[in-house]
């Protein structure tokens, strides 16, 4: 397992990795990165992973740590083709998790030669009226620096309701631990997805894709999934059924489904 950080560009972007197979998986995780990076968390991040050890070495990287003013997502993309450039990872299977997704999408598009296949998980090709709604709420909350708030809200449209029943009092609790010092990088990543819009785009990927979803999605909508499926030609798609945008942590069976769809031929 490594911590690592590499520079990128006038900043530095922290990453972990695991494993020492002959294999890449990059994984792009979502807008909790703006609260909270990868760095030093190698051991903390590597369990859901452990079946893919022995021919894959799974990289997960953070955004960079100094973003610009209107940084975008496609300027996320680049920049993460940029590192992966430096680590020498010429081709990788992509796994995008929410607005990883959306990071995942577009290098994709720019960067097609990168991405041998690709996994979008509880992702959409645009920001929907779902999607704003949600992180609008965010960015007022971040602004007003009401972290409890921001968590709470967070997990109840993440989760399912069993998830929830379960686990509801432990949220203020939890958020008490993790809030962070400023809410600079968060926000920027939040405006950064306000104005994600890639439709007209998705014909150009042309990587085997898989798209995984819940069917009760209370962060980006239950059209999203769909969506992408229906402008990504080589592309298929799996909902579980009554979970909703947290299905990365609630489905037993996630990170297998990734193994496989990573193992198949093309």
């Amino acid at each position: 397992m490594k911590n690592g950080c590499i520079a990128i560009k006038d900043t530095e972007m922290y990453y972990v990795s695991f494993g020492k197979g002959k294999k890449n998986i990059v994984v792009l995780p979502g807008l909790s990165d703006g609260l909270a990076t990868v760095k030093g968390k190698a051991l903390l991040l590597v369990s859901p992973y452990r079946r893919f050890l022995k021919k894959y070495t799974v990289y997960m990287f953070s955004r960079k740590n100094q973003m610009p003013e209107g940084y975008s997502i496609r300027d996320m993309a680049d920049d993460q083709a940029a590192a992966m450039q430096i680590l020498g990872i010429d081709k990788a299977s992509v796994l995008g998790v929410s607005q990883g997704g959306m990071i995942a999408q577009y290098l994709a598009i720019d960067h097609p030669g990168m991405v041998e296949k690709l996994i979008l998980a509880v992702t959409a090709p645009y920001a929907n009226s779902i999607v704003k709604d949600a992180v609008e709420s965010w960015i007022k909350m971040a602004i007003r620096k009401d972290h409890v708030s921001l968590m709470v809200d967070t997990a109840e449209r993440m989760y399912s309701k069993a998830y929830l029943k379960k686990n509801r009092k432990l949220f203020p609790l939890i958020a008490k631990f993790t809030k962070p010092k400023s809410y600079e990088r968060f926000l920027k990543n939040a405006y950064a997805i306000m104005d994600f819009e890639v439709r007209d785009k998705l014909s150009g990927i042309s990587c085997p894709t898989l798209i995984i979803a819940g069917d009760l999605d209370n962060t980006v909508g239950n059209d999203a999934s769909h969506e992408l499926n229906e402008l990504i030609s080589n592309s298929k798609l799996f909902l579980y059924k009554g979970l909703g945008h947290g299905v990365y942590e609630e489905a037993p069976d996630f990170y297998d489904r990734v193994y496989t769809f990573c193992e198949q031929d093309s």
